[in-house]
Formats: C-alpha cells, sequence, structure tokens
C-alpha cells in the first residue's frame, strides 16, 4: 500500500477537520451607543458592563464565558433600544394629537 491521498480517500481512510468559529461578539459600540443614548432604566450601563466582561473573558481565552456574558449584553441592548423607540414613537404620537387638537379648537 502507497500513501498516495488519493489512495487513502478511496479506501475510506478517516479525516479530521478542525471546525475554528468565530469568536464570540461582545456588542461594545452597541452598548457604548446605548449607555450615551439612550439608557432606560439603567440598561444602557448594564448592557456596557456585560460587553466590557465578554471582551475580557475572550483575552483570557474563556470563549464560553465571552460568549455568555455577549448575550447577555446583546439582550440588554435589545431592552434598552426597544424601550427608547416605542418612548420616542408615544412622544411624537402625542405631539401631533395635541398639534391637531390644537389646530381644529382653536
Amino acid at each position: 500500500m502507497s500513501f498516495n491521498p488519493t489512495e487513502d480517500q478511496e479506501l475510506g481512510g478517516q479525516h479530521n477537520f478542525v471546525l475554528q468559529s468565530e469568536p464570540p461578539r461582545d456588542h461594545i459600540i452597541w452598548s457604548i451607543f446605548c449607555f450615551f443614548y439612550s439608557n432606560p432604566f439603567c440598561l444602557g450601563l448594564a448592557a456596557l458592563v456585560f460587553s466590557i466582561k465578554s471582551r475580557d473573558r475572550k483575552m483570557v481565552g474563556d470563549l464560553e464565558g465571552a460568549r455568555h456574558y455577549g448575550s447577555t449584553a446583546r439582550c440588554l441592548n435589545i431592552a434598552a433600544t426597544i424601550i427608547v423607540c416605542i418612548t420616542a414613537l408615544i412622544v411624537i404620537i402625542v405631539f401631533i394629537s395635541i398639534q391637531c387638537y390644537k389646530i381644529k379648537y382653536f
């Protein structure tokens, strides 16, 4: 038998593939944005803290811990963004309603 790779594949040789997953995301930019511009109930601050923890865990090499903290930061950022968007939408609707009422009755 020869060590030709094509013959090894034909004979059903075993191949090991190393899959490298992408590093976990820490969502630090989104967290900074939420902290400075949309921080309802201090969710932006909490998201920023979890993003920093995620980045620290990634630097140490604990990818599972970094993934967990990054996921928590993402959820907090989503919650903060949704709360701010709904609040802004309500304020716009109330403002337009008041303006229409003023125009109609005054």
